[in-house]
């Protein structure tokens, strides 16, 4: 991208590192094996597969940092001065990807919560559960962490200065004057977006469509998610009038992606209408 040509990144990045290799997908389709886990059914539900964050050795969480590092550095050079990153994690990797993302060049603004709860975690520990029936390995996933981070102002530059010369540097208030909030009322993916859109990893258009609309501060310019999956955040900024680009280098998901793209965006989310004062937009996927 050529430096200074993005407003905002909105991405939902693969952490294992190889959790997307073909070989482990393959694996994944399978039902068993690899870095997938596929956990037991819990009180009638069946429990999507999960990748083993937990899997990573000293070496591949060398890997991981390394790999954001370079990233936020490529990341840094192609945003505007003040132009954001909002970026997903989780409770096990968080620290290391925020490291990683400042010593590539971007700056730590603070971190949002999704608050959604999930199956992930909560276990008694495995092959003891009825040695040790009272305790847990681990808390029940409540929340998902999302970095929120930036490329710096220039030095002595303030936040007007920067929307007026960038249109970047600050985030977006809803369209009733409320201002962007840290906390953010969610849900797991319903399944009728996980329908038309079969990406292990796929985040709700709730979620999304505040995310894209508030990353643009005065509604206009670029955002680009870099791991497109199967166009979900594609999808979400043609829902609130965003232009997003999206990046996505498995051909399998990108077609699906074609499909899903149209299909996500048309989906009618009332309850945001007095957030983001704006229904679904015309189509402008290419």
């Amino acid at each position: 991208m050529p430096e200074g040509s993005l407003h905002a990144v909105v991405t939902d990045p693969p952490y294992g590192l190889k959790e997307y290799e073909l070989d482990q997908l393959q694996k994944r389709a399978r039902g068993r094996g690899g870095i997938w886990r596929i956990p037991p059914s819990f009180d009638g539900s069946k429990r999507a597969p999960l990748p083993r964050f937990t899997a990573l050795d000293a070496r591949e969480r060398e890997r991981l940092r390394a790999f954001f590092r370079e990233w936020s550095r490529l990341v840094t050079r192609a945003l505007r001065p003040g132009g954001h990153v909002l970026i997903a994690t989780n409770a096990f990797i968080a620290d290391l990807l925020y490291e990683a993302l400042v010593g590539g060049g971007l700056e730590f603004r603070g971190q949002l919560i999704r608050t959604v709860r999930t199956l992930r975690g909560g276990d008694r520990p495995k092959n003891a559960e009825a040695e040790f029936p009272g305790v847990c390995s681990m808390p029940r996933g409540c929340y998902e962490p999302w970095g929120l981070l930036r490329r710096p102002l220039p030095k002595r530059m303030t936040v007007a200065e920067c929307l007026r010369r960038h249109e970047t540097g600050a985030l977006r208030r809803f369209a009733d004057g409320r201002p962007f909030e840290d906390i953010i009322p969610s849900e797991r993916t319903p399944k009728r977006e996980r329908e038309l859109a079969g990406h292990p990893s796929l985040k709700p258009q709730s979620l999304l469509r505040r995310l894209v609309y508030a990353a643009l501060p005065l509604g206009r310019g670029r955002v680009v998610d870099p791991f497109m999956g199967s166009g979900s955040t594609v999808a979400a900024g043609e829902a609130v009038g965003v232009a997003v680009i999206g990046v996505e280098r498995h051909r399998e998901y990108f077609e699906l992606a074609l499909e899903a793209i149209p299909r996500l965006r048309a989906l009618e989310r009332p309850e945001l209408a007095p957030l983001l004062g704006v229904g679904p937009g015309p189509a402008r996927a290419s």
